[in-house]
């Protein structure tokens, strides 16, 4: 794949703290309290470093602990906008940054589906089309300020979602399943499935909020998109698992029996809510 893709990880201390400014959020069992888009959160120093990021958890801001900007934070700071600091460079240059900043988010993490998808040796014949969407992608992220702010990703991102879900059922094919047993975008809010054989199912886009996966195999499972807020994988399996991001494993309750693919790093949180 091409060598100039940007590093697909939150790189904190090259970014600006723009997930901390840019982005909304409302009092909830995820966070403290109210904040609207474009004002710093009370935590953030003037270094841009969390005041609280130890902490966060225990202080109330769950949701911080389970965001990733899939590496846009660090190239919208020092790429985009040259090492502007948005506190210095003025209020139309911190306006525009923050409008920026999920847009560029969102195209990295397409990047990063894209990324994984190229790594499936099952999706070889769709790697020329693969790489395509790859290198389109990264140059609408290499846009100027004023061409990202106006942009809309939504069209781009079904073409992708189109070819991503023939990587997925190339992928998955004859991994276990049986007719009729996909739940693509299915409603499994706290559903009971300890031990559940999903071997090569498709969870996409599925609500699995506090459901219930312990012991469950989940190898090969398509998961884009799928909620995994509070869900239970203790002792599950998910190696192998598609298009599963740390965002997902991060909101999700595990424990040290949990099987996740090589890619992914098991939280810090797990142990202590164990």
């Amino acid at each position: 794949m091409p060598d100039h893709i940007p590093l697909l990880a939150a790189d904190c201390a090259n970014c600006f703290g723009l997930c901390c400014v840019a982005l909304p959020f409302a009092r909830s069992a995820d966070f403290a309290h109210d904040k609207p888009a474009g004002k710093p959160c009370a935590n953030l120093r003037e270094n841009h470093r969390c005041g609280i990021h130890t902490e966060l958890r225990a202080k109330g801001y769950a949701g911080c602990t389970v965001y990733d900007c899939f590496g846009a934070g660090q190239r919208v700071s020092q790429v985009t906008f040259g090492g502007r600091d948005w506190r210095t460079g003025g209020k139309a240059d911190a306006r525009l940054m923050f409008e920026v900043f999920p847009v560029v988010r969102r195209l990295h993490e397409l990047l990063w589906y894209l990324t994984e998808a190229l790594r499936l040796d099952a999706a070889r014949p769709l790697h020329p089309e693969l790489r395509r969407a790859l290198e389109h992608t990264e140059r609408l992220a290499a846009r100027e300020p004023e061409e990202l702010a106006a942009l809309d990703p939504a069209d781009h991102w079904s073409e992708v979602a189109e070819l991503l879900l023939r990587v997925s059922e190339s992928a998955r094919e004859g991994v276990g399943r049986k007719k009729g047993q996909d739940r693509r975008g299915a409603d499994l809010a706290g559903a009971k499935l300890k031990g559940a054989d999903l071997r090569g199912v498709s969870l996409r886009g599925a609500c699995l909020i506090a459901a219930d996966l312990t012991g469950a195999d989940l190898r090969h499972a398509d998961l884009i998109g799928a909620d995994l807020r509070g869900a239970d994988l203790s002792d599950a399996d998910l190696t192998g698992a598609l298009f599963l991001t740390q965002p997902q494993v991060n909101a999700a309750r595990g424990g040290p029996g949990t099987r996740l693919p090589g890619s992914l790093v098991r939280p810090v949180h797990w142990a202590a809510s164990r």
